[in-house]
Parts: C-alpha cells; sequence; structure tokens
C-alpha cells in the first residue's frame, strides 16, 4: 500500500480512510491503558535528537492519542489540525520542521501559536507490516533546530521498532481469543457429553 495521496498541509482523505482506520481499531492501542511498552521509544528519541519533547502518536480520525511522551506529562492527545502530526503521519520518510514559526505548513497551529510554543518538529511515520500509516514518532521542541541524517535515520528505525511492536500485540490479542474459543468450545463438547 503506498503513501495517501493528500499532502502533508491537507490529510483529510488519509485522516478518515475507512481502511486505515480499521488498522487503527484492530490494534486496541486507542486509549489502553499505557504500558511503558513504548516509553523508552520516547526516550531515545528525546536523547537522540537533543529534544525537550517526544511522542508516539497514533492518529484518530479525529484526535493524535499518544501511546507514550516523555516532556508533555498529563497530555494524551492533541487535535488534528494540518501542520504536525496529523499530517506527518501520511507522509513517506521524516517529516521536519525546522521552524514552525515561519514555517507555513504550521504557523497557525494551536501548538505553535498557544502556550506550548512549538518550533522544532520531526516526525517518522508508523506504518504497518500492510502498509497502514498509523501514526508518528516524533521529536519536539521550543526551539528551532535542524535534524541531522543520523537523528532522521533514527527516528525512522524508532518508528519501525514501534510497527514491529504493534504487530506482536495484535499476534497476542489473537492467540488469546482463539485459545479462549478454543477453551469454550471443550468446555461446550464436554457439558453437551454429560449424561443427562
Amino acid at each position: 500500500m503506498a503513501a495517501f495521496s493528500d499532502t502533508a498541509d491537507s490529510p483529510g482523505r488519509a485522516l478518515r480512510d475507512p481502511a486505515r482506520l480499521a488498522a487503527v481499531r484492530r490494534y486496541e492501542i486507542l486509549d489502553a491503558p499505557t504500558d511503558g511498552a513504548f516509553d523508552d521509544i520516547a526516550a531515545v528519541a528525546v536523547a537522540v535528537c537533543g529534544t525537550l519533547i517526544s511522542t508516539v502518536s497514533i492518529v484518530d480520525a479525529d484526535r493524535v492519542w499518544f501511546a507514550a511522551s516523555r516532556g508533555l506529562e498529563g497530555v494524551t492527545e492533541v487535535g488534528v489540525e494540518p501542520g504536525l502530526c496529523a499530517s506527518a503521519f501520511c507522509v513517506d520518510g521524516p517529516y521536519v520542521v525546522t521552524d514552525a514559526l515561519v514555517d507555513p505548513r504550521t504557523l497557525d497551529h494551536p501548538l505553535v501559536r498557544g502556550e506550548l510554543g512549538l518550533r522544532f518538529y520531526a516526525a517518522a511515520p508508523i506504518v504497518t507490516s500492510d502498509g497502514h500509516h498509523l501514526g508518528t514518532v516524533t521529536a519536539i521542541d521550543v526551539i528551532s533546530q535542524e535534524l541531522t541524517g543520523e537523528q532522521s535515520e533514527v527516528l525512522s528505525r524508532l518508528a519501525a521498532i514501534v510497527a514491529r511492536q504493534l504487530d506482536l500485540r495484535l499476534a497476542a490479542l489473537q492467540a488469546v481469543r482463539a485459545e479462549r474459543a478454543l477453551r469454550q468450545e471443550a468446555e461446550r463438547r464436554v457439558a453437551g457429553a454429560q449424561p443427562s
């Protein structure tokens, strides 16, 4: 599956794509209690990129939910305004804004104009093995900066690790369901074999 034809400035179709949203739902990650599975990813992104903030985000149709974050304690989701996560998740490869205050993609974004005062934003899309774009691994700061090629590569690799962890999560969910179904079937057979 190829990247969406939306531009990063206008991710509308990608946000509402039924196949992508079905993929988001099948992983059962949205609003799941944070279990620390992605905390190390966020910590590595902060360390490698030298930023104050990092997130592992999943993009839903109407919100960006944080599976993990570093430097945004207490914030669990943000809106899907174009320019940041809601735009970055649907492109192939890293998405970088070196100075959000002057970049036309982001200069009117609430996280840029608001209290946070975001200036630097770099993200790599989380893409499943079957090609669905689910979210991003980001590095964010309140000062503008450049992203090196090595930092960009690390963000991309971290996003790939998240995708693999999500696939492992899905396999575990499917195994539990299959085992439960087998157990219920065995219990029905035993109950049916009992003499009246």
